[in-house]
């Protein structure tokens, strides 16, 4: 790259995750990362992530930097199963950068948040507007001088007239979607689905223009259920943000918890006990069984087959006992902690993952028969929503959805975390992509989930829960009563929570629907400078804008539930 681009053009920085991160210009953005998508050995196919940081306040900023904003490209390449991050610093209160839509044109959504959250213009986007908060909201949420609490906000108060107004914007108008009703001499009909509809698996509107019942273009319309998650990063310590990774996929658990939790224990330092790291691959696999158990149960509703949702979120109910048991909550047990988990595991716990154990396959048996051989379920799904393995990649698929295609990737296989290495198990894959196949790689992933558990039964080791390093366990208490410097230590460290050092670092696993990654920026303070959260149902919910294309409405719907997205995951 220095000798295409010059050794100036390139300015690398060291992170502790030691991925690798080159700062450069912004009018050689669209040079470089297509020089890294089609010009290297080893191409980088997937935009992975891209956002922003606000860096006006940030004490200990990189000294590459030097701007007001910086946006950051995070691309994959599968040949090398490595990641680079590409940095652009950007002056001015009005920043505006170049669309790279015409590389990925997954970046289309990627590109509206940035302006949405830091009001960084792009540049020759084909549709720039907001995509999280309502059209008529004032600032941009991701910038630091924006409030992080109702509380420093003044009061909500809205008029006649602006009631009025709002009431006029929500009025349908096809030219806002980039629609047209009149196209090559057909009168063209639009059909709104959600944003309540059951078949949207959340508060999601899609906006579609038909040609009697085929579908003609698809405008997803998300945001409603926008909660702020990543500013909420920025005001809540280390420690006590934990909870608020629980509503991410509000489906997964603990699992969003270790997504949070390896690039925060990566820039503290803090190595993990074995026994907490076992702990943490069993609740994840429970986890990871109770989601696809909704998945699938609601997929089949989806389509018609009204028994299997039943039979199946019984079956999740005993996965959510065994997890109240052990964790004291069910669907947000918030139970992960920085260094390990926040209790062992208490008596008889075995008992009741063995009996789990024992249950299930059977189950999973007639479900095969009651739904994936159903003939009825197969002419709905088979061949319906398929995309290719390049064209997975180029719109940032991930999960099971990639490996539907005959891909076999899994990030617990190729960057093991949490002792992932040291388990037996294997990668289902399709063969065609499409939805009858990412419903079968699901199925077969809860067979193999309960592999891994059992061989956390049989395998459990002995010792700490978790790690006894001063930045995520206070002094005990038996020594506070001694010496006022341990009292002093652990009453900042409970109240005010560890002040991580200075530094950036991104981990991402494989989360329940998708890679789930998080990308947090310390300032050496007791909270986050910036917390990013890249979400697997964002860009897999983006490929609706091309994927129903020429098929039916109903055919939506069976994609819908296909894809296996819940609107906390893109909405965050």
């Amino acid at each position: 790259m220095r000798r295409r681009f010059g050794a100036e053009a390139l300015v690398e920085q060291a992170t502790q995750d030691r991925m690798t991160t080159l700062w450069i210009r912004a009018d050689q953005v669209e040079d470089i990362l297509r020089y890294l998508k089609h010009g290297v050995a080893g191409p980088y196919l997937m935009l992975y992530d891209l956002t922003a940081i606000d860096e006006r306040t940030r004490g200990n900023r990189p000294v590459q930097s030097g701007g007001d904003f910086t946006v950051v490209y995070q691309l994959f390449s599968f040949e090398r199963n490595e990641y680079v991050r590409i940095k652009v610093a950007l002056k001015g209160e009005s920043p505006s950068i170049r669309t790279v839509t015409g590389l990925w044109p997954c970046a289309n959504w990627y590109e509206r948040e940035l302006w949405d959250m830091f009001g960084i213009q792009v540049e020759d986007h084909p549709d720039l507007r907001r995509i999280l908060m309502p059209p008529w909201w004032t600032g941009h949420p991701l910038r630091k001088e924006h409030p992080a609490r109702a509380t420093e906000m003044p009061r909500f108060h809205m008029t006649d007239d602006q009631r009025a107004e709002y009431e006029k914007e929500m009025e349908f108008d096809p030219k806002y979607w980039g629609l047209r009703e009149h196209e090559a001499g057909l009168d063209l009909m639009f059909l709104n689905i959600g944003p309540q509809h059951p078949g949207t698996h959340g508060i999601l509107r899609l906006v579609l223009q038909l040609d009697g019942e085929e579908i003609v273009n698809v405008v997803p319309d998300i945001g409603f259920h926008h909660r702020a998650a990543e500013k909420m990063g920025e005001r809540q310590s280390w420690h006590t943000y934990i909870p608020y990774t629980d509503r991410v996929d509000y489906l997964g658990g603990v699992v969003n918890n270790l997504a949070y939790l390896l690039p925060v224990e990566m820039l503290a330092g803090i190595d993990v006990p074995d026994r907490a790291k076992v702990i943490r691959v069993m609740m994840s696999e429970l986890y990871r069984i109770a989601s696809h158990l909704v998945f699938f149960g609601t997929f089949a509703q989806d389509l018609g087959a009204l028994s299997p949702v039943f039979y199946m979120f019984t079956d999740r109910e005993r996965a959510l006992s065994i997890v109240e048991a052990i964790c004291g909550a069910r669907m947000h047990p918030n139970w992960f902690r920085i260094g390990g988990v926040a209790q062992d595991l208490p008596q008889g716990w075995d008992h009741l993952i063995r009996d789990f154990l024992h249950y299930l396959p059977a189950r999973l048996r007639e479900y095969d028969k009651m739904v994936l051989r159903n003939r009825l379920f197969k002419a709905r799904t088979q061949g319906i929503g398929a995309y290719t393995t390049d064209e997975a990649i180029e719109w940032g698929v991930t999960g099971p959805n990639l490996r539907a295609c005959g891909l076999e990737w899994d990030f617990r296989k190729k960057t093991p975390y949490s002792g992932y290495d040291q388990f037996e198990f294997e990668i289902p894959t399709g063969s065609h992509g499409d939805c009858y196949d990412r419903a079968v790689v699901r199925v077969e992933e809860m067979r193999q989930s309960l592999r891994i558990i059992q061989q956390c039964v049989d395998n459990m080791p002995a010792g700490p829960y978790k790690s006894d390093h001063p930045l995520t366990t206070p002094p005990l208490k038996e020594r506070t009563m001694v010496d006022i410097e341990t009292l002093i230590d652990h009453f900042l460290n409970v109240s005010w929570g560890p002040a991580i050092p200075a530094g950036e670092a991104f981990f991402g696993i494989e989360a329940t629907k998708g890679n789930n990654g998080s990308y947090v920026l310390s300032d050496g303070n007791t909270v986050s400078y910036r917390t990013r959260i890249r979400s697997p149902s964002f860009p897999h919910l983006q490929t609706l804008t091309w994927l129903p294309k020429g098929l039916m409405v109903s055919d939506l719907v069976a994609i819908l539930g296909s894809i296996d997205f819940v609107m906390g995951d893109v909405d965050r």
